[in-house]
C-alpha cells in the first residue's frame, strides 16, 4: 500500500509539472504572438486598440477542401464572416480530387486528376464560405467547384452568370448576398474555367443567404464606359470589372466601387438597380475615360507636379459607408482614399470640381496612403480595403495597403496614421497581397488574400475600442525604429 502510494504522489507531482510545462509553454507562445503580430510603429500620444492574431482561426475545412485567392471578405450584422474565393486560382495539386465522383481523369475545374500519393489531398472549395467568429463553417455554395450549383441556381435563362474572376462580397442589412467579378474576359472560351464567354464581369448579382438567385445589375461588356446609365440588363446601368459594393439601410441604395475597368462610383436603387447617379473623384460627373486613359499611370502627373489627379485610377478598389453618412473611396491606383458625403445634392448629379475643392459635388477629404508605388510594373496601388472600428463614433480607420502588406490604424477624424498591423510574410499575422479588411461587433479584424496568399486570417482586439490622438500627417513610408 505504501509503495502505490509513493507511485501515486510521483505520478502527481510528474503530472504537475508536466502542466506547469504546458502553462509555460503556452505563455512563450502568447508572448510571441503579442510581441510578432501586434500594432506597432505606433504614434506616442495617442490611444488605439491592441491586436493579436489568432492562428488557429478559422476551424480546418471538410472534405478536403482549400481556399483560392479570397478575393472577397464581409463581416456581417450577425458576426458572421462570408468569404469569396476563387477556385479556378488553385493550382493542379492544390485541387487534386475528382469532384464528378467518378474515377476520371479530370476534377470539376478541368484540371487534371493525379493519382497515387496526391490522389487523397484536396479539393477546391465553393465560392461562398460562411464561418462564424469561432471559426465554424456554417454553410457553403456556389461557383464552378460546388458541382451542379451553377446548372441549378445561376441559369442564364433566369439573367444569371457567374464571373469569370470572383471579387467582392457584400451583405446587406435584409440578409442579400451581393458579389461581383473582375474578370476582363475569357482566356479561353473552351475551358472550364470560364463560366461566361460574352465579355468582361460588368455585372453584380444578387443572392439570399442560401444562394438562391434573385437579380442582376449590369451585362458583359468589353470596354469601360463610366457614364452609362441603362446599357445593361432590364435597363440597369452596365459596370465593368466592379470590385466593391455596399447598401445603404436608410436609403436602400447600392453604392457600388466600379471599378477595374470603370472609374465611377455608381449608385443604384438596390431593389430594382435602376439608376440614381454617379461620380468620380472629386464628386465629379460625368466621368472622362478618354482622359484618364490618356494620362497613364500616376508616375507622369508627379512628374509633372499634379498631385490631385482629376479622376480614380483603376482600380476603383473598395467603398465603405460609415454611420455619420460619410461614403468612403479606395482609389488605388492613384495610392488616396477620399471621403464624400453620401446628403449633399450634388452628389451623384452633373457637377464639376477640377480643382477638388472641399464642399463642392459631395467631396469632403482625401488622405494618400502611402503613395510609393507609382513605379511598379504590375498593377499598382495601396489602398485595397477599409474598415471602421465598433465604436459609437467609429473612431478608427482601418486601410489595407497590399504593397506595402500592412494594415494603418488612422484616426478618423483627423486621418492621421496612429500605428499599424501587420508586415510582408507568411506567418501568423503577416500578409502576402492583403486584399480584404472586415471588423466583427466586437472589434475583432479579419483579412483576406489573394495572389499566392489564398488564406484569411483573424485578429483578436484587446484593450482601447476606439482611436484618439495625433500620429503622422503622413501615412505609410519608412517605419520609425
Amino acid at each position: 500500500m505504501r509503495g502505490i502510494g509513493i507511485a501515486l504522489a510521483v505520478m502527481l507531482a510528474s503530472g504537475a509539472a508536466l502542466a506547469a510545462d504546458a502553462v509555460n509553454k503556452d505563455q512563450t507562445i502568447l508572448d510571441r504572438l503579442y510581441a510578432t503580430t501586434g500594432v506597432y510603429n505606433k504614434a506616442a500620444t495617442a490611444k488605439m486598440p491592441g491586436f493579436v492574431s489568432d492562428p488557429g482561426w478559422p476551424a480546418p475545412l471538410p472534405h478536403s477542401w482549400m481556399l483560392g485567392q479570397v478575393g472577397g471578405l464581409y463581416v456581417d450584422h450577425h458576426d458572421h464572416i462570408w468569404v469569396y474565393n476563387r477556385p479556378r486560382t488553385m493550382t493542379t495539386d492544390e485541387a487534386a480530387l475528382d469532384t464528378s465522383g467518378g474515377s476520371g481523369g479530370k476534377n470539376g475545374l478541368g484540371f487534371a486528376r493525379p493519382n497515387g500519393a496526391q490522389a487523397d489531398c484536396c479539393n477546391a472549395a465553393p465560392s461562398v464560405l460562411e464561418f462564424d467568429t469561432a471559426g465554424k463553417l456554417l454553410r457553403s455554395w456556389g461557383g464552378p467547384a460546388d458541382p451542379g450549383w451553377l446548372e441549378s441556381h445561376c441559369k442564364a435563362a433566369d439573367g444569371c452568370i457567374w464571373p469569370n474572376s470572383e471579387h467582392g462580397i457584400y451583405v446587406d442589412y435584409s440578409d442579400n448576398i451581393w458579389i461581383a467579378g473582375n474578370g476582363a474576359k475569357p482566356v479561353d472560351p473552351a475551358s472550364a474555367w470560364t463560366t461566361h464567354k460574352e465579355g468582361g464581369d460588368g455585372f453584380v448579382l444578387k443572392f439570399d443567404m442560401n444562394g438562391n438567385f434573385k437579380m442582376r445589375i449590369g451585362g458583359t461588356p468589353t470596354a469601360p464606359a463610366s457614364n452609362d446609365t441603362n446599357g445593361g440588363i432590364n435597363g440597369t446601368p452596365l459596370l465593368y470589372l466592379p470590385a466593391d459594393m455596399v447598401v445603404d439601410p436608410k436609403t436602400n441604395r447600392l453604392y457600388v466601387a466600379d471599378g477595374y475597368g470603370n472609374r465611377r462610383i455608381l449608385i443604384v436603387d438596390a431593389e430594382t438597380g435602376k439608376y440614381i447617379g454617379h461620380f468620380g473623384a472629386y464628386g465629379t460627373n460625368p466621368v472622362d475615360d478618354a482622359g484618364a486613359a490618356a494620362a497613364g499611370r500616376w508616375l507622369p502627373d508627379v512628374q509633372k507636379g499634379n498631385k490631385k489627379p482629376a479622376f480614380f485610377r483603376n482600380p476603383v478598389h473598395c467603398i465603405k459607408l460609415a454611420d455619420d453618412g460619410k461614403i468612403y473611396v479606395c482609389d488605388r491606383g492613384n495610392d488616396r482614399i477620399q471621403v464624400f458625403d453620401k446628403n449633399s445634392a450634388e452628389l451623384g448629379k452633373p457637377c464639376s470640381n477640377p480643382e477638388g475643392r472641399t464642399g463642392k459635388c459631395g467631396f469632403v477629404a482625401e488622405q494618400w496612403i502611402s503613395g510609393n508605388t507609382e513605379t511598379i510594373p504590375a498593377m499598382p496601388g495601396t489602398s485595397v480595403s477599409l474598415n471602421f472600428s465598433k465604436d459609437k463614433g467609429q473612431s478608427c480607420l482601418y486601410v489595407g495597403d497590399n504593397s506595402n502588406m500592412t494594415i494603418y490604424l488612422l484616426n478618423r477624424a483627423n486621418l492621421q496614421e496612429l500605428g499599424r498591423l501587420g508586415r510582408s510574410g507568411r506567418n501568423a499575422g503577416q500578409f502576402h497581397w492583403l486584399h480584404q479588411v472586415s471588423l466583427d461587433s466586437k472589434g475583432n479584424i479579419y483579412t483576406a488574400e489573394v495572389d499566392t496568399g489564398k488564406r484569411i486570417q483573424k485578429f483578436v482586439r484587446y484593450g482601447a475600442v476606439g482611436c484618439s490622438g495625433t500620429g503622422s500627417e503622413k501615412v505609410g513610408g519608412v517605419v520609425v525604429k
